[in-house]
């Protein structure tokens, strides 16, 4: 069949950054070849990610009711096969993944399923004999897929210059100084720079005067960014307080952003916006960091035991939580200010081994 009259169905249902990772990689693939049309099957939420990749529609995944357990995931099919698809490209590669691609594939519809590296990843988190180096970065691992489905572009893997989106919403300040996001919150404990010792951060950033907005997202994350906000007037929070579109527009405005290793990064790598990232648990070799950024701009603590996980989903084996609580605040302070002095940020090991 012609390329012409392709329809490539992407699938990647969750996490956020991992969605998120996936939008540059399909613009990338767009401006390769503009004429194939994708279809990108993930959560309702994500959509906003996808606004700017031309000759793509977004079909929503809603996992808890119309397309909840096997018969759901029958109905999606159902619903899919109308596009008349020529191409899955699984970026996923989950059991709910697994099981839609293969009902293409029984079909005859050719399928690609992304290679996570489980195995080297193994060896990069295990206790002993570890193997400590860099993997290959997911955003490769998803341009990967494309090329076996006969799609292969070179892939940039660099921030573009930003576009500061127009704001609406009251909340916002006149930009008088330099804006810094601050993103201090992660899925798993293991991925979080202790928040007493982020408060710090933050608080010194803002006396230095500069302008601070601290992201998140659930209940008792507002809490938290209320509080700090409460003790200095260049401390803003803005969780729960605007949706996620009008998020993003804000996140353009920013100079740099401060993220841990989660979604705030990838949030950012998607506004081009230069991240100072702050790992504990994971590390970058895994292949998770932001698309374009830098890993002249990754702070961490050199120790023997990191990476103990690739999502940061297992506690501490040693059970002091070194790799975050031996990161001084002043190194993350200084790595932020050399980053808005467009000076050369923190080596990507910290000072010493423990």
């Amino acid at each position: 069949m012609p390329k012409e009259t392709a329809k490539i169905l992407v699938i990647r249902f969750s996490a956020m950054g991992d969605v998120a990772m996936t939008a540059p990689i399909l613009k990338e693939f767009n401006q390769h070849y503009p004429d194939i049309p994708l279809l990108y099957i993930s959560r309702e939420l994500f959509k906003p990610f996808f606004n700017e990749v031309n000759n793509l529609s977004f079909i929503s995944f809603d996992p808890k009711k119309k397309h909840k357990g096997f018969f759901g995931l029958i109905r999606l099919f159902r619903e899919l096969n109308k596009h008349e698809i020529t191409a899955v490209a699984d970026l996923h590669q989950n059991l709910r993944s697994r099981i839609l691609s293969l009902l293409f594939f029984f079909k005859g519809v050719k399928l690609v399923m992304i290679d996570k590296g489980r195995k080297d990843k193994s060896a990069l988190t295990r206790k002993e004999d570890k193997v400590l180096r860099p993997l290959p970065q997911t955003v490769e691992r998803y341009a990967e897929v494309f090329k076996k489905l006969g799609y292969p572009f070179a892939l940039s893997n660099t921030l573009e210059p930003a576009q500061p989106a127009s704001l609406t919403a009251e909340i916002f300040p006149a930009k008088t100084q330099k804006w810094i996001g601050v993103s201090p919150f992660a899925q798993h404990l293991q991925k979080i720079y202790p928040l007493h010792k982020m408060e710090s951060v933050v608080y010194r950033l803002a006396s230095l005067g500069y302008q601070l907005f601290i992201l998140g997202g659930t209940a008792e994350e507002e809490e938290i960014a209320d509080s700090w906000a409460s003790k200095h007037e260049n401390i803003r929070s803005l969780v729960r307080k605007i949706k996620l579109e009008e998020e993003l527009k804000f996140i353009s405005n920013l100079d740099v952003m401060l993220s841990m290793d989660s979604s705030g990064m990838h949030l950012a790598s998607l506004q081009n916006i230069p991240v100072v990232s702050v790992w504990g648990a994971t590390h970058p070799y895994a292949g998770f960091l932001g698309y374009g950024q830098s890993m002249a701009d990754v702070v961490q603590v050199d120790l023997y035991c990191r990476p103990c996980s690739v999502y940061g989903n297992v506690p501490c084996y040693r059970g002091d939580f070194a790799c975050m609580n031996n990161l001084a605040e002043s190194t993350v302070v200084n790595s932020v200010i050399n980053k808005l002095n467009h000076g050369e940020a923190t080596s990507l090991s910290t000072t010493r081994k423990i």
